[in-house]
């Protein structure tokens, strides 16, 4: 046995008998063969919710929903001037565990690719010919080869994904807190969350469902157009195409894996710790700000429409507006983008994005500034979102 359970298929049924966790892991090795393992990413995800409470949302909570939207829907196309998607919205009210199982579908097209160039860029920082020692593995294991490596990142970046979204299931509140052009089936609204978020917060569920369906269609309104999300991917494969990663710190955690010790295995999947950490140059500094600038305009934007018309419509929008800002306070940076893709995006950015509009649609108004869902070319770049003027220069 040169290189342990993972890639010895004689490995006998009594020795996995005593060793039920690597059992499970082996099969959901042999369940993905991509740069992510999914499988794991979804068993991860619901298992970190399983002694939640997660009831199914109710008839009534489905039709508020849907006439909620199809009002929000009417106010941000006369608001905005921003051309109405050429489709219906489905509006789907889900649990947690629905809003998972969505999630991992549509982001699957966006973070498959990306770990696939992660996974290249590792191979390019790794010495030719490079072996990492297994301490204590099985007897006789002493080196963990490429491929060994290549598919624990694999199992590792399922468990972070499946971390993350685990953790997000919980808190958000619909489709586009993870604010990403994707495909959609429809827009969901995560019922758990949002009646917990009321309570907690003492709101008018009609009312801070209404702020939660601007918020929503804001999103669903900004990425209409079919050119956002293949830019969006483009600027993502920019950055990511000759990234180079430090991955000592991940040799380190397989070197100092025992890989016959089910509870050190499973603490090394569920670790908090970003897997790999990017080493910039000035140039994939400047690529990095053009991913950042497209977030931050994007989450800008959906909370600018959302504020204005909430402070308009919704007599309750101050406690709604506090209660959002309490809740966010502990939120840094995104975890989506910084856990699974290493790339940074801080709150402050976000905010900075929100200023960017505030300024804009005081200077000018709200038509002027849905300019920027024009095209690629018409969103304002990183040092523009910080001085608004820069994009009113070229754009007016």
């Amino acid at each position: 046995m040169q290189f342990g359970p993972f890639l010895d298929p004689e490995m006998s049924g009594d020795q996995f008998a005593e060793a039920p966790l690597l059992r499970e892991i082996q099969k959901v090795l042999a369940a993905s063969r991509g740069p992510v393992n999914w499988e794991l990413a979804r068993q991860a995800a619901i298992g970190s919710i399983a002694g939640v409470e997660d009831p199914a949302p109710s008839e009534d909570d489905q039709r508020m929903l849907e006439d909620t939207v199809r009002a929000a829907e009417l106010q941000i196309a006369e608001f905005t001037g921003l051309e109405s998607p050429g489709d219906v919205a489905g509006v789907q009210a889900v649990k947690r565990s629905q809003w998972i199982s969505s999630n991992i579908e549509s982001l699957r097209g966006l973070i498959d690719p990306a770990a696939g160039r992660i996974g290249a860029a590792i191979e390019r920082s790794m010495p030719a010919g490079t072996e990492t020692e297994a301490a204590g593995a099985m007897p006789g294991a002493e080196m963990v080869p490429p491929e060994m490596f290549r598919q624990m990142s694999s199992l590792l970046l399922g468990a972070q994904v499946g971390s993350v979204l685990g953790f997000l299931a919980q808190r958000v509140l619909g489709q586009y807190d993870i604010a990403v052009p994707r495909p959609t089936p429809a827009l969901l609204f995560v019922m758990p969350n949002i009646k917990a978020f009321e309570k907690d917060w003492s709101l008018a569920p009609q009312e801070f469902r209404a702020w939660v369906a601007l918020h929503e269609v804001t999103h669903r309104f900004e990425f209409a157009s079919g050119w956002s999300r293949e830019h969006f991917r483009t600027l993502l494969d920019d950055y990511l195409s000759n990234v180079e990663f430090d991955v000592g710190a991940l040799q380190q955690r397989f070197e100092q894996l025992d890989i016959a010790n089910p509870e050190a295995l499973q603490s090394m999947m569920q670790d908090d710790e970003e897997l790999f950490g990017p080493v910039l140059d000035d140039e994939q500094r400047i690529k990095l700000a053009r991913v950042q600038a497209f977030m931050s305009a994007a989450e800008g934007y959906g909370d600018h429409v959302a504020h204005t018309l909430g402070k308009r419509m919704l007599t309750s929008y101050g406690q709604i507006q506090e209660a959002m800002r309490r809740y966010r306070e502990g939120e840094a940076t995104d975890p989506v983008f910084g856990r699974l893709l290493g790339i940074e995006i801080k709150r402050e950015q976000y905010e900075a994005g929100r200023a960017f509009c505030d300024k804009v649609a005081e200077e000018t108004d709200e038509k002027t500034l849905a300019r920027m869902w024009d095209s690629a070319e018409s969103l304002p770049s990183l040092p523009e979102i910080y001085e608004p003027t820069l994009w009113l220069s070229r754009s007016v």
